[in-house]
């Protein structure tokens, strides 16, 4: 299994009135980390899409355990622990990068649609290919 790490600077605008990550943008940071992990892999959205292919989310979660403040750096790490049969599921830690401090966990689930029918589908081929590198470490 590969974790892929993301480093984000928090920004002010990220914020909310109580100086806190306002919780609705570590789904943000987890995406931001996704795609970074994807085209680190050779499989970057634009290859997928150009191959007919879409991944929508279908099930998010997360769990704030300490809030993260302005300017802080986080470390956004991103874990495929299985190899996608028909969704791909993703894990995250989110942590501040100066203490080492988890502040948050979650995970997505997202499914393969056909970019022209919009039904589901199964991973294509040269997803799973990519994805071997995950599981052969």
């Amino acid at each position: 299994m590969l974790i892929h790490k993301t480093e984000i600077r928090v920004r002010y605008a990220d914020t909310d009135q109580m100086k806190f990550v306002y919780n609705g943008k570590y789904f943000e940071y987890f995406e931001v980390s996704r795609t970074e992990m994807l085209r680190e892999n050779g499989l970057p959205y634009n290859l997928i899409e150009s191959k007919g292919y879409q991944l929508p989310v279908l099930e998010t979660y997360a769990k704030f355990i300490i809030p993260a403040k302005y300017d802080d750096i986080l470390i956004v790490e991103s874990l495929v622990k299985e190899n996608p049969v028909f969704k791909i599921h993703i894990d995250y830690k989110v942590i501040r990068k100066e203490t080492d401090e988890l502040l948050a966990e979650g995970f997505t689930e997202l499914v393969f649609i056909k970019e022209s029918t919009k039904k589901p589908s199964r991973p294509p081929q040269f997803f799973v290919d990519a994805m071997k590198k995950f599981f052969n470490n």
